[in-house]
């Protein structure tokens, strides 16, 4: 009865690993680049009590659209060559925040092999801050 189950459905079971599989890499990822997660709603308070520095992934043109107060603007494609300009912030926990959370979790693994050690990630992104109706400053 299961087998004959498994075998007309087998498309389904095919779907579920799937979707397990997926569910894994998550948190694999997370341990792999070393970063903590944080909501938008933790952020505003790691970064004024613990003075954490906020680092907007993103390109210039999209962060002058708008950006987390006092966030430092550092593409994510000349983070390599930005790696001095952050080491002065070095002791302090780092924020990192792109569009969606992906480029982020890249950048922390870069960070880390750079001996940063207090590394976290906005969960989402810029587009989960801005589903919080969070304010955001534009220009700079």
């Amino acid at each position: 009865m299961y087998i004959d189950f498994i075998t007309e459905y087998w498309y389904l079971f095919a779907m579920l690993f799937a979707i397990v599989f997926l569910l894994g890499m998550d948190p694999a990822q997370r341990r792999a680049s070393g970063s903590k997660n944080l909501t938008p709603s933790e952020l505003p308070q790691l970064q004024f009590r613990e003075n954490a520095v906020v680092v907007d992934l993103n390109e210039k043109d999209k962060f002058k659209q708008g950006h987390v107060s006092q966030a430092i603007n550092i593409p994510f494609s000349r983070l390599n060559d930005s790696l001095e300009k952050l080491r002065k912030h070095q002791p302090k926990p780092v924020i990192l925040i792109c569009e969606t959370g992906a480029n982020s979790r890249k950048a922390a693994a870069v960070l880390k092999k750079n001996d940063f050690s207090d590394i976290y990630v906005l969960n989402g992104g810029l587009a989960s801050w801005k589903r919080e109706s969070l304010p955001l400053e534009k220009g700079r």
